[in-house]
C-alpha cells in the first residue's frame, strides 16, 4: 500500500504488550521501503518541553521523515587524486608564520589525467573529507564543494581486511558534467535557511557564545521552503521521498497532538506514520475521555491497526534458529542438547540477566 501511494491520510497503529515486536516492524518497514527512506522514531513524552510547544516538536519531526531527492547537473571535475601538495608561502596577515597559498592535486580518469591549482579554501575542505592519494572524488567546479565518493579499486588487494568502500576509476575526461544526486530532508532546508537569532549588542554576543536553546522555525519559512520545493518537483528536478514517522507510547500524546496529527495527516507533504502503543482503553491524556489505546476515535478512523501478539509455540520454535546455526557449523543437521546449553549460554533474557548480576556483584563496580 505505502509502494502505491494508497497511504495518503492514513496512518498504521501496532497495537499490544511490550517485547512484541512493534519496533522491530516499524524498522522493517522502513528498511523494505530502501536505504535512502528518511527514518524517524521518537516517543510520545518528547513532544513536552518547556522552551519549544508540542506542535513544533511534532512539526519538526514530521518534515525530518520527509526526504527530497535533488538531481542537478552541474561541472565538475572528477577522477582519482594521484597528487596533493600544499604549497606554503609567508603569511601576510600575521607577522609569523607561514599559510597555504594554493593546493596542486592531480586527477586522473580512464580517459586522461589533469593537473589544478585551487584556493586554500578547497584544500580545507578535502581535509574535512579526508581525501588521500587514490580516492577518487568530485570537485564542483562553481562552488568548490568537495564529495570523496570512495577509494579507486585499484588498491582493493592492499589489505586483507578494512573498512573502505572501493569504486572504479572514473571513465570520460577529468573536466565534465555530471548529475548530482543529493538526498536531504524537509528539516535539513528549515535548518539551513533558519535565520540565526540575536543581534550585534553585548548582550546578543554573550548568549550566542553560550550553549544555544533550541528555537522555533517559524511557519512562514515553512511556507516558504514548501513552494520551493513544489515547484522543484514540478520541474523535475527534485523527488519527493515520504519516509516514515514512528511515535512509540502513542499514548503520552495530549488532545492538542491527536488534533494536531489530524491536520498533519491531510497534508500533501505527509510521511508515513507509523504509532505504537501498549495500553488498552484508557483516558485520552488532557481529557476525561476513555477511548481505545488512549487514543480519539476521530484519529482511530483514520488508522489502520496491526495487533501483535506475545510468542506462542510456533513464535518458540523459531528462536531456535541461534542453535540451529551452532548445529549446522559442528556439522550436523539436527540440533541436540549440547546446541541449545552453548546458546543459552550466549544470550540472556532479563531474568537471567539480574539474577547472574545478583550471585556475581562482587565483580562489579558499585
Amino acid at each position: 500500500m505505502i509502494r502505491q501511494k494508497k497511504m495518503a491520510g492514513r496512518a498504521l497503529l501496532l497495537a499490544g504488550p511490550p517485547a512484541t515486536g512493534k519496533t522491530a516492524l516499524a524498522l522493517g518497514i522502513s528498511q523494505e521501503l530502501g536505504s535512502k527512506v528518511p527514518f524517524c522514531p521518537m516517543v510520545g513524552s518528547e513532544v513536552y518541553s518547556s522552551e519549544v510547544k508540542k506542535t513544533e516538536v511534532l512539526m519538526e519531526n514530521f518534515r525530518r521523515a520527509i526526504g527530497l531527492r535533488i538531481k542537478e547537473n552541474k561541472e565538475v571535475y572528477e577522477g582519482e587524486v594521484t597528487e596533493l601538495s600544499p604549497e606554503e608561502a609567508e603569511s601576510t596577515t600575521s607577522g609569523y608564520g607561514k599559510s597555504i597559498s594554493h593546493v596542486i592535486i592531480g586527477l586522473k580518469t580512464v580517459k586522461g589525467t589533469k593537473q589544478l591549482k585551487l584556493d586554500p579554501t578547497i584544500y580545507d575542505a578535502l581535509i574535512k573529507e579526508k581525501v588521500a592519494v587514490g580516492d577518487v572524488i568530485y570537485i564542483e567546479a562553481n562552488s568548490g564543494a568537495v564529495k570523496r565518493v570512495g577509494r579507486c579499486d585499484s588498491f582493493a588487494t592492499e589489505y586483507d581486511l578494512e573498512a573502505e568502500e572501493y569504486v572504479p576509476i572514473p571513465k570520460g575526461e577529468v573536466h565534465k558534467k555530471k548529475e548530482i544526486v543529493q538526498d536531504v530532508t524537509l528539516h535539513d532546508l528549515d535548518a539551513a535557511n533558519a535565520q540565526p537569532q540575536g543581534g550585534q549588542d553585548i548582550l546578543s554576543l554573550m548568549g550566542q557564545m553560550m550553549k544555544p536553546r533550541k528555537t522555533e522555525i517559524t511557519d512562514k519559512l515553512r511556507q516558504e521552503i514548501n513552494k520551493v520545493v513544489n515547484r522543484y518537483i514540478d520541474e523535475g528536478i527534485a523527488e519527493l521521498v515520504p519516509g516514515v514517522l514512528f511515535i512509540d507510547e502513542v499514548h503520552m500524546l495530549d488532545i492538542e497532538c491527536f488534533s494536531y496529527l489530524n491536520r498533519a495527516l491531510e497534508s500533501p507533504l505527509s510521511p508515513i506514520v507509523i504509532l505504537a502503543t501498549n495500553r488498552g482503553i484508557c483516558n485520552v491524556r488532557g481529557t476525561d475521555m476513555t477511548s481505545p489505546h488512549g487514543i480519539p476515535v476521530d484519529l482511530l478512523d483514520r488508522l489502520v491497526i496491526i495487533r501483535t501478539e506475545t510468542y506462542g509455540p510456533t513464535e518458540m520454535i523459531q528462536l531456535l534458529s541461534p542453535a540451529s546455526v551452532v548445529a549446522k557449523a559442528n556439522g550436523r543437521e539436527k540440533i541436540s542438547k549440547a546446541d541449545l546449553e552453548e546458546v543459552s549460554g550466549l544470550y540472556l533474557d532479563a531474568k537471567s540477566s539480574a539474577r547472574l548480576l545478583q550471585e556475581q556483584q562482587e565483580r562489579y563496580i558499585t
